[in-house]
């Protein structure tokens, strides 16, 4: 879809649905130039989004929902539209699922939403003499670096999909070791990986279990009797010296060496009676 030199949306208080939709719009088209109003002009010639009845407002009835119920506002019509072309089908889909639909369900149904919130704060006070349009202005810089970060870090997870694909496959005892620090879970999700071994933005080394897709819960924790205590005493009930760190939720380690992250998990799996390779 090719992106107008112009767009209208609505005046008056703004909302997330409609900061966020003109931010997405000046992602991909940085010298739109949007309009707002009470009423589409009879010949304005560009996008329209949030108001006018067209193909991304959303409040004519009967509204337009998802397979799983959740209603469309005009950002999740415009993220439909444009949001493969950014990222890819899959990422574009994950987008929906975690970060559009919440918002759309704030704006159709007002359920509760942070994002929306923060935006939402922009607004001028009741006895504000600031302008709407400038306020509104300034709630889209936010947004667009919101979604921005939002964008980048969905294509990172792509980037990052090959290695850690190639990791699993050369993996044992469903203890993936990852050549860097990077986005995992995608890559994993639908594998029977247990463990994943990596270097740490802190130094070391770090394992994380893998979680049960149906479930979300670790398909494998580490043991109790390490979880939130002392390097020394984690040392002393592991047998491994460069032992650091067991988060009190067992589902992080951290040692000096990638061989004792691993030395941790293949103990872990012993102690939960898996069959271990050497």
């Amino acid at each position: 879809m090719e992106i107008p030199a112009k767009g209208f949306t609505h005046g008056g208080k703004f909302h997330a649905d409609d900061v966020l939709s003109t931010a997405l719009l000046r992602i991909i088209r940085p010298d739109i130039q949007v309009e707002r109003g009470f009423q589409v002009p009879e010949d304005f010639e560009g996008i329209v989004y949030d108001i006018g009845d067209g193909p991304f407002d959303h409040h004519a009835y009967p509204r337009e929902e998802r397979p799983n119920g959740v209603p469309y506002a005009a950002l999740g019509k415009l993220w439909r539209e444009l949001g493969p072309g950014l990222v890819g089908e899959n990422q574009a889909r994950l987008i929906d699922e975690n970060f559009i639909q919440p918002l759309d369900l704030n704006d159709n149904e007002g359920v509760q939403d942070s994002l929306a919130d923060a935006i939402g704060s922009f607004n001028p006070r009741w006895d504000s003499h600031q302008s709407s349009d400038e306020c509104f202005w300034r709630a889209v810089d936010f947004a667009q670096i919101v979604l921005e970060n939002r964008i980048q870090d969905a294509l990172a997870v792509s980037r990052a999909d090959a290695l850690v694909q190639q990791a699993y496959r050369e993996s044992k005892n469903g203890i993936v070791v990852l050549p860097g620090y990077m986005p995992w879970k995608n890559g994993l999700y639908r594998t029977d990986a247990i463990f994943v071994v990596y270097p740490s933005q802190r130094g070391g080394w770090s394992a994380q279990c893998c979680m049960d897709r149906k479930t979300k819960k670790n398909k494998v924790s580490f043991p109790q009797s390490w979880a939130g205590q002392p390097a020394a005493v984690i040392q002393e009930k592991s047998g491994i010296p460069g032992m650091k760190f067991c988060h009190a939720a067992r589902f992080l380690i951290t040692a000096d060496t990638r061989e004792e992250a691993i030395q941790a998990c293949k103990l872990t799996l012993r102690l939960n009676g898996r069959k271990v390779e050497d």
